[in-house]
């Protein structure tokens, strides 16, 4: 081969052979954009080369086989600095696709096949031939419709990689705009140079000074790797680590105009519509001391509540001014950490707590009852016994005392059953069966059960519950219920008395079922806390002992049946209990 080498053809291979060495060592630097940016300046060097060589040569055999060789490089060319800007901009997942890839290098490969096989078909070029009007021979091509498939192609990936690099540096920090501008000065230089080749624009005549364009780009690109730490401050990098975080963040100028933020703040405050540039008043109007943090310059933590259409969130908002005397501005940067659900299991934890010290108070007190209520009654009838044994005391004592052990027993039956009932509640298996019930035949059942004790006072009971009330509820809970209502009843009733029992169906879907009598009521600072168990248990009209824990039993089986329990009551008026039973099951 022989070669006579010109300004321009020297030129081109001194770049190339330099583009080479450095793109070996860009592509080993890193991984990511940067190997992308390393394999274009080996497709660059490639094309440099062999279009240096085509331009030393002086015939059409020699020119046509550096055109094959440097047509690797411009195939290939455009390939790299679309996939590299798509690194760039954090799009690089949409050539990992097979179906996109091979979209995508199917043009190339077929290019490349044309080019080397155009002697066969004329595909690529209409036809190929030397001119001598210039210092030195060189080629000129009649472009096929091949060749302008390939342009079209070349175009599209040029425009495509420099429309995304535009678009994402246009939204990004201040702190990148030298690195930006180098990269998108950069990648417009090709598009003039061969825009101008193409439509006959040649002021050297038939040089394609693309290859020397490109040469230009890599140089700018290359300023912004290592003169600005490009790569070391990549936007998408920093955009990523700011995306991934769960907490939201804005930045303000001195102004107290938003200047950026991050998704997360979006998903807090649902923000439909574009922020950048808005005065920070226009979303955070009502939250005054958030505000006044703001234009007083005052860093420090403070919380928010904000309404979105997923309900209140509770944000602390972290506040932070930085002032750089150097730039003559000043930032402020805010932090909003969702505390919603902390808070709530915070609030969770205090309930349990007190609730868990309520039923402790409890505890002691059905130990306390236990020691001395239930021990007290057993106690007397063993003495009593023992009495009778020892021939202490004759049968006729014994009938004397009988009304007296008989009605400790009645105490200590009725408190036991209360307290392993409420034992029962609390155990974590015990469940409810709630089924559907006549509440009549109920009723009835109990008032018998309470006709003895009633008669000892000649108390009567009358009942106006209707044939065939049917409810839903835990039948075994709610005759517990009926039955410590009746016997308190009978309890505070005066000798002579009447207890009347009604039901009635209400529009709501509950039967209310009204135990009233007329005994000696209860004063208002009572029958307040009547169902909280904390209320000291207060002797019958005829000194009858009670525990306190029935009508705390009766209102937490009410509430476990979807239910409810209130009470009126009146000092010497007697008193009006409502049982609240559903008639079916309660939807959620």
């Amino acid at each position: 081969m022989e070669f006579t080498f010109n300004s321009y053809s020297l030129t081109l291979i001194y770049c190339g052979t330099i583009t080479l060495f450095i793109s070996y060592y860009v592509y080993n630097r890193d991984r990511g954009a940067v190997r992308w940016f390393g394999l274009m300046m080996l497709a660059n060097a490639i094309w440099s080369l062999g279009y240096g060589f085509e331009l030393a040569s002086s015939t059409l055999a020699q020119i046509k086989t550096f055109i094959n060789i440097e047509y690797i490089g411009i195939v290939t060319l455009p390939l790299t600095w679309f996939f590299f800007c798509l690194k760039m901009t954090g799009k690089d997942h949409w050539f990992k696709k097979p179906v996109n890839l091979l979209m995508t290098l199917f043009i190339p490969a077929a290019t490349l096949i044309l080019v080397w096989s155009n002697t066969h078909h004329h595909i690529h070029y209409k036809d190929l031939y030397i001119s001598y009007n210039s210092d030195f021979p060189m080629a000129v091509i009649v472009p096929g419709i091949g060749y302008r498939i390939f342009t079209i192609y070349f175009y599209l990936l040029l425009g495509t990689g420099s429309y995304l690099l535009i678009s994402k540096f246009r939204k990004a920090d201040p702190v990148y705009k030298k690195q930006n501008y180098s990269i998108l000065v950069g990648a417009l230089i090709p598009w003039m140079a061969n825009i101008s080749y193409l439509l006959g624009y040649r002021p050297l005549g038939n040089l394609d000074v693309t290859p020397f364009a490109f040469i230009v780009t890599i140089f700018l690109v290359s300023i912004g790797i290592y003169r600005f730490r490009l790569f070391d401050i990549l936007p998408v990098a920093r955009e990523k680590v700011l995306e991934l975080m769960q907490d939201g963040f804005i930045i303000l100028d001195q102004y107290q105009r938003i200047i950026d933020y991050n998704d997360a703040f979006r998903k807090y405050f649902i923000i439909n519509e574009k922020i950048i540039g808005k005065h920070a008043s226009e979303l955070f109007g009502t939250q005054l001391n958030f505000m006044h943090y703001l234009q007083s310059k005052t860093s420090g933590k403070l919380d928010l509540k904000i309404d979105t259409s997923g309900g209140v969130l509770d944000l602390e908002a972290d506040i932070t001014h930085m002032i750089e005397d150097n730039l003559n501005s000043d930032l402020t940067i805010v932090k909003f950490q969702d505390q919603t659900a902390i808070k709530k299991e915070s609030l969770k934890i205090k309930d349990q707590a007190v609730e868990l010290q309520k039923l402790n108070q409890l505890k002691d007190r059905i130990f306390s009852i236990i020691a001395h209520d239930l021990r007290a009654p057993l106690v007397n009838l063993s003495e009593v016994l023992k009495m009778i044994s020892n021939d202490i005391i004759t049968p006729e004592e014994f009938k004397m005392l009988a009304p007296i052990l008989s009605k400790d027993i009645i105490y200590t039956t009725d408190l036991l059953e209360n307290i392993l009932h409420w034992s029962r509640s609390q155990l974590k298996g015990y469940g409810i069966n709630k089924e559907y019930f006549n509440l009549r035949n109920l009723i009835i059942n109990e008032i018998d059960y309470h006709q003895p004790p009633a008669s000892i006072k000649e108390i009567k009971i009358v009942h106006n519950v209707f044939p065939n009330v049917i409810v839903f509820a835990d039948m075994l809970m709610i005759q517990i219920v009926v039955r410590n209502i009746i016997n308190n009843a009978i309890k505070f009733s005066n000798e002579g008395g009447i207890i009347d029992i009604s039901a009635s169906y209400q529009r709501t879907g509950f039967v209310h079922l009204l135990i009233e009598d007329k005994g000696i009521g209860m004063p208002a600072e009572v029958f307040q806390n009547v169902f909280g168990g904390a209320n000291i248990s207060t002797r019958g009209t005829m000194h009858e002992k009670g525990t306190g824990l029935g009508l705390m039993i009766c209102k937490e089986f009410m509430q476990r049946n979807d239910g409810d329990i209130t009470v009126e009551s009146e000092p010497e008026k007697g008193t009006i209990f409502t049982i609240k039973i559903p008639v079916d099951p309660v939807k959620e």
